[in-house]
């Protein structure tokens, strides 16, 4: 075959990773069918369960951060071998749990640090390096995998679960993780990036240097837009993880089907993968400060609209508007650290950004909709709450800057400036 009519390498890497992004995000975020079940197997309060999984989120935000200073010492193979070990480990000792501490430990911690080691955090790296002309794109295909997980995971598990049981169908996805997660690490995830990536040149829209090699974590964490990008975080980690805990189990309240509420959820996500395809296609086109205001404005009505849906019809028509612009947040976000502060730093970076931001938010989150269910006896103070939140972060988002400006210290009558375009 004629060597230029090849199929770039980089997009193996990208069709991989989102199958991972697809399993881990979907066992993550997917939750909610999982709740009940538990709940009444081990006889766990909603609280319980709920402190359970919040603390699981921000475990799964430092195995994050851990998984990014792995990569520094090691490679993405390694990372990724790792967390597939812990990840059938502490499935296993879930499934044999007795009570709330092995519970808590193997589910809530273990569970979650592995899972971690297989996010986009280990993978967004990878593909940024592959890619540079078209990574907002690339990044958008590997959200689209998160949101296939969401999609696909949610009803699957909720049909799984009413034919064998949670724990059967715990130890399924497990062998599933081997089965995709143990090849795509051992032959495709290569380092051997080609010295033009995907051979930038001319392309439509706005042309983005790369950030110089010199700037460094300090610089980047010195920066107001960096902290701005880290609330962006917070309020897509609370959101998102509010939905995945709890928003089955918030329309099952509102007296909606089993079925019906999975797929009102689901259906988010069906919907999000065409959004992300369409999305993607315009994320090297305009500023993405404009494509991240448009994700939260949307969805910041679209939680307001779930948590006052009456009706299947209304569930349903909130679900496919919400979901054309659900997953854009943390590929644009991700696509900003990259362009800002450069790939050598995006795994570092975007590590403590979603340990700080969305894993802190997440936590929050998922316990806010157990806690405040019980206590208020509604689900519209926390569903609110998503709401607010999505807005003031798309007020954030359409205020990041085109580009950043890093003084160095003055040596020997030198001034040395180092800048990066947006």
């Amino acid at each position: 075959m004629n060597k230029d009519k090849q199929l770039y390498f980089g997009w193996y890497i990208v069709i991989s990773a989102s199958i991972i992004g697809l399993l881990t995000t979907g066992m993550r975020m997917g939750i909610g069918p999982f709740i009940h079940p538990i709940m009444e197997d081990l006889k766990l309060s909603r609280t319980e369960i709920s402190l359970v999984v919040s603390v699981g989120m921000l475990v799964y935000g430092i195995g994050m951060v851990l998984a990014g200073f792995l990569l520094k010492i090691f490679n993405t193979r390694i990372v990724l071998l790792i967390g597939l070990a812990i990840v059938c480990i502490s499935t296993i000792w879930t499934v044999y749990s007795k009570g709330m501490l092995s519970f808590f430990l193997s589910f809530g911690v273990f569970l979650s640090i592995g899972l971690s080691f297989l996010s986009n955090i280990t993978l967004s790296p990878i593909v940024s390096k592959w890619f540079v002309r078209q990574r907002g794109k690339v990044l958008f295909y590997l959200t689209t995998g998160g949101m296939a997980g969401i999609a696909i995971l949610t009803p699957v598990e909720t049909w799984m679960i009413g034919l064998v049981g949670w724990k059967n169908t715990l130890l399924f996805f497990g062998v599933i993780f081997i089965c995709i997660i143990l090849p795509s690490a051992i032959f495709i995830m290569r380092e051997d990036v080609p010295e033009e990536a995907d051979s930038p040149g001319k392309t439509s829209g706005i042309t983005r240097q790369e950030a110089p090699a010199t700037v460094t974590l300090k610089d980047a964490l010195r920066t107001t837009t960096y902290w701005k990008i880290v609330f962006v975080l917070f309020a897509c980690g609370f959101g998102m993880n509010l939905l995945g805990s709890h928003g089955v189990p918030m329309l099952m309240d509102h007296h909606f089907g089993p079925m019906t509420a999975s797929f009102g959820v689901g259906l988010i996500g069906i919907v999000a993968i065409f959004g992300t395809l369409f999305l993607g296609q315009l994320a090297d086109r305009f500023p993405r400060r404009n494509i991240l205001f448009l994700v939260f404005f949307v969805r910041g009505l679209g939680f307001f609209g779930l948590v006052l849906s009456a009706h299947t019809w209304q569930l349903f028509l909130v679900s496919i508007i919400g979901g054309l612009v659900w997953a854009g947040s943390v590929a644009m976000a991700t696509a900003i650290l990259g362009d800002l502060y450069g790939v050598k730093l995006l795994g570092i970076l975007n590590g403590l950004a979603f340990f700080v931001g969305h894993q802190i938010g997440a936590a929050i989150g998922s316990f806010l909709g157990g806690w405040g269910y019980e206590v208020f006896g509604t689900h519209l103070f926390s569903f609110s709450a998503a709401g607010i939140l999505a807005l003031l972060a798309s007020l954030a988002s359409i205020t990041l800057p085109q580009s950043l400006s890093f003084s160095k210290p003055i040596k020997l009558g030198e001034k040395h400036n180092v800048t990066t375009g947006q």
